[in-house]
């Protein structure tokens, strides 16, 4: 099956390609493995995308999603098991069946950062979780831990605050890596007589115990190399991302695992584009996503119309 552009990821910086490249002309498929809308799917409340005081991920994403294919834009759910980006026709595999275009756009997004402290892959869905929307009800009056500094960490802490008996906030350092909005909430909440928050900083986690469950979790203070064992039901981990290039192997350029791109969102190969969070950018926000979007969709459709002459 042949297209003028294929999009690889049905994040938002791929459902806005797809929306773009779809209104400039081009024969448009996109391929996601799982649900469309990404990290933002699955995200509980945002407040800093354009037009919505507050949103949740879930609506946003499927907005989005029905936009695109109201406009045309074909939509395969399977896995990628393959690409081929260096010839004139690009070749992506998913599902067992071969789908060839003139351009190609790279979407795929990141996926989340593990602890990498033994146990880790035994506890995976038995208490350990890599997000707190998802699992957080199942632990409801628990004591649970997150994981983590930045603006997702602490975003967990507070959708988690309300539901759990106790949570522990462990982080490496003194200082959060969130914004000033998400602080804010955070020390609101650490003042407040609803307070159920313990600050473990200085510390990283070293071992998940447990039998069957996740039952503890040990700390080693990077301070003064004391460990402790904190008993709880549930771990959540946010700690960072990677981004999903491992089926490209070396076909296009990268830098620390992220995609190289110019202002046109091209990547060393022609006709070959990228966008969203696996590219090489400062900022790693929907708004951001949208733009790469947008750009990288509008010109592979123009890549792909040069070619058919």
């Amino acid at each position: 099956m042949e297209y003028d552009v294929i999009i690889i990821g049905g994040g938002p910086s791929g459902m806005t390609a797809g929306i773009y490249a779809t209104r400039a002309g081009a024969k448009t498929l996109l391929i996601e493995k799982a649900g469309v809308g990404g990290q933002v799917a699955i995200t509980n409340s945002i407040a800093n995308y354009p037009g919505f005081k507050n949103v949740d991920g879930f609506t946003l994403s499927q907005n989005m999603f029905e936009q695109m294919t109201e406009l045309g834009v074909e939509t395969v759910f399977a896995s990628v098991d393959k690409v081929s980006l260096s010839g004139k026709i690009k070749e992506v595999v998913a599902g067992g069946v071969t789908y060839q275009a003139k351009s190609i756009i790279l979407s795929m997004g990141a996926y989340s950062r593990g602890l990498g402290v033994p146990n880790e892959k035994k506890f995976v869905g038995k208490g350990l979780s890599y997000c707190a929307v998802c699992d957080g009800a199942f632990f409801k009056d628990q004591t649970v831990a997150v994981v983590g500094g930045g603006n997702t960490a602490l975003g967990d802490v507070l959708y988690l605050a309300p539901i759990v008996k106790k949570l522990y906030l462990i982080h490496r350092r003194q200082g959060f890596r969130a914004d000033d909005a998400t602080l804010k909430k955070l020390d609101e909440l650490l003042g407040s007589e609803q307070n159920n928050i313990e600050l473990k900083l200085d510390r990283v986690a070293v071992e998940i115990v447990g039998t069957d469950k996740v039952e503890g979790l040990v700390l080693r203070n990077v301070v003064s190399n004391e460990t402790e064992t904190l008993p709880l039901s549930g771990v959540f981990v946010a700690i960072g991302r990677n981004p999903n290039t491992e089926m490209l192997d070396g076909t296009v350029t990268l830098d620390n695992g992220y995609i190289v791109v110019n202002e046109q969102m091209e990547t060393n190969l022609a006709g070959v584009y990228a966008a969203g969070d696996i590219t090489k950018k400062s900022l790693r926000q929907i708004a951001t996503a949208i733009s790469d979007g947008a750009i990288a969709g509008t010109n592979a459709a123009m890549y792909a119309k040069k070619s058919r002459g």
